[in-house]
C-alpha cells in the first residue's frame, strides 16, 4: 500500500476562519459558542467568492470552498497549471450529514408564498449532498474521484477515509477531503429538538456529568491528502501521515450507539490494525464527545474496551467543547486539529468539564491544554473518532510529520 499524507490544512469553524486559527483559539481554551449556538461569524462568503458565486452555493458548500482553498495553497496545488499532477489524478471527496438544508428550508417557503414560480432553479444543485464536492472540483479543475459522503455525524472522517483508500489503491494521487455543514436555521434546530438531541442548557460539556445534549455549530475541515511519493517528487511539505482508518456499523438503534461502545471499539481496533500499530503506540485521543450522556459514555466505554489500563494513561479531549456539534463536518475539523496536536505535542482542553461523572474516568484533558510524552525515536500519533445517528462508528489513526 501506498503511504498517505497530508500536505495541507484548511478549516472555516466558530473559532475563526483558518485552519491555524482552530488550532490556536482551542489550545488557548477559548469557548466560540454563544447562546446556544456555534455560528461562524467571522465568516464572510464575499471574502472568498463572487456575489454571483456566492448566490450558487449553499453556505454548507461555500465554507467547503473556503477550507479547501485554503488547503490547496498551502498544498501547493491551488493552480489548474503547473500543478506536476495531472487533473484527473486529483479527486474531491467531501462528507456531510445533511448538505444544502438551509436551501430546502428558504424554497419550501417560497413555495408556500409564491408557488412553483417562487422556487429557485438552482434549488436542487444547492441543497444535494455532493454539491460541496462538485463545487470544489470545478473550482479547481479537478477531474478525478468526485463525490459526496454521507453518513451523518460520521461524514467527514468516512470522506477522509474512503480518500486513503483510493490514494493507497492507485487509483488517484491527490484528494481533497474533509466535511462541510450549515444547518443552523430553525427546522434543523427544531428537528434536533424534537429527537431531544441538543442541550437545553446551551452548554457544550462532554464527559461532564451535567452534560445534557450537543450544541449545534457549522463549518468545513479539508485537508489535502497526497501519495508520499507524490509529495516527495512535489517537494511538498508533509504535515503529517494516515497510516489507518476504519468504520464500522452499531446495527443497534438509528440514533443511539451501542450501550456499551462494543461497534465503536471493534472500529478502533480495526484501524490500529489497519495503522499495523498497537495500544502502545497512541499518544492522544480526539474524541467524538458530543456532550450527549449516550455518546459520551459509549465512547468511554470504548476506549477502556481496547486500551485496558493503558487507556488512562492516555490524554482524550473534545473539540465540541469549544465549537459545538458541526455535524456531518466534525469529522473534518477534527482530523485538521489533530494535526497540530501532533506537530506540537500538546493536547488542547475540554471546556465545561467541572463535575466528574464516576463512569467516566479517564483523564479528559480538563479545562487547559497541557503537552503530552511521546517515546523517543518515534513520531506522536493520535486517534481522532467520529461517530453518527445510523450507528457509523469511524476511526482514523495520524501520525506527525
Amino acid at each position: 500500500m501506498r503511504e498517505v499524507v497530508v500536505t495541507g490544512l484548511g478549516a472555516i469553524t466558530p473559532l475563526g476562519v483558518g485552519a491555524s486559527t482552530l488550532h490556536e483559539r482551542w489550545t488557548a481554551g477559548v469557548c466560540a459558542i454563544v447562546d446556544g449556538l456555534g455560528p461562524c461569524t467571522e465568516f464572510n462568503p464575499t471574502d472568498f467568492l463572487t456575489v454571483k458565486e456566492a448566490r450558487r452555493a449553499d453556505r454548507f458548500t461555500q465554507v467547503a470552498i473556503a477550507a479547501a482553498d485554503e488547503a490547496l495553497a498551502q498544498a501547493g496545488l491551488s493552480g489548474s497549471d503547473d500543478r506536476g499532477i495531472p487533473a484527473d489524478r486529483i479527486g474531491s471527496i467531501i462528507g456531510t450529514g445533511i448538505g444544502g438544508l438551509e436551501t430546502l428550508e428558504t424554497n419550501h417557503a417560497a413555495l408556500l408564498e409564491k408557488g412553483q414560480a417562487g422556487v429557485s432553479p438552482l434549488s436542487i444543485p444547492l441543497l444535494m449532498g455532493n454539491a460541496a464536492a462538485a463545487a470544489v472540483a470545478l473550482r479547481h479543475q479537478l477531474l478525478g474521484p468526485c463525490f459526496g459522503v454521507m453518513s451523518a455525524c460520521a461524514a467527514g472522517a468516512n470522506a477522509i477515509g474512503v480518500a486513503v483508500q483510493s490514494i493507497r489503491a492507485g487509483e488517484v494521487d491527490v484528494v481533497v477531503t474533509g466535511g462541510a455543514e450549515a444547518t443552523l436555521i430553525p427546522l434543523a434546530k427544531a428537528c434536533f429538538g424534537a429527537l431531544d438531541a441538543t442541550s437545553t442548557s446551551g452548554f457544550s460539556r462532554p464527559f461532564d456529568a451535567r452534560r445534557d445534549g450537543f450544541v449545534m455549530g457549522e463549518g468545513a475541515g479539508v485537508l489535502v491528502l497526497e501519495a508520499a511519493e507524490s509529495a516527495a517528487a512535489r517537494g511538498a511539505t508533509v504535515l503529517a501521515r494516515i497510516p489507518g482508518y476504519a468504520t464500522t456499523c452499531d446495527a443497534h438503534h438509528i440514533t443511539a450507539p451501542d450501550p456499551v461502545g462494543a461497534g465503536a471499539a471493534r472500529a478502533i481496533s480495526a484501524a490500529l490494525k489497519n495503522a499495523g500499530l498497537t495500544v502502545d503506540d497512541i499518544d492522544y485521543i480526539n474524541a467524538h464527545g458530543t456532550s450527549t450522556e449516550l455518546n459520551d459514555r459509549a465512547e468511554t466505554f470504548a476506549i477502556k474496551t481496547v486500551f485496558g489500563e493503558r487507556a488512562y494513561d492516555i490524554p482524550v479531549s473534545s473539540l465540541k467543547s469549544s465549537i459545538g456539534h458541526l455535524l456531518g463536518a466534525a469529522g473534518g475539523v477534527e482530523a485538521v486539529a489533530t494535526v497540530f496536536a501532533l506537530r506540537d505535542r500538546i493536547a488542547p482542553p475540554t471546556l465545561n468539564l467541572e463535575v466528574p461523572d464516576p463512569e467516566l474516568d479517564l483523564d479528559y484533558v480538563p479545562g487547559t491544554a497541557r503537552s503530552f510524552d511521546v517515546p523517543d525515536g518515534r513520531p506522536a500519533r493520535a486517534l481522532s473518532n467520529s461517530f453518527g445517528f445510523g450507528g457509523h462508528n469511524v476511526v482514523l489513526v495520524l501520525e506527525a510529520a
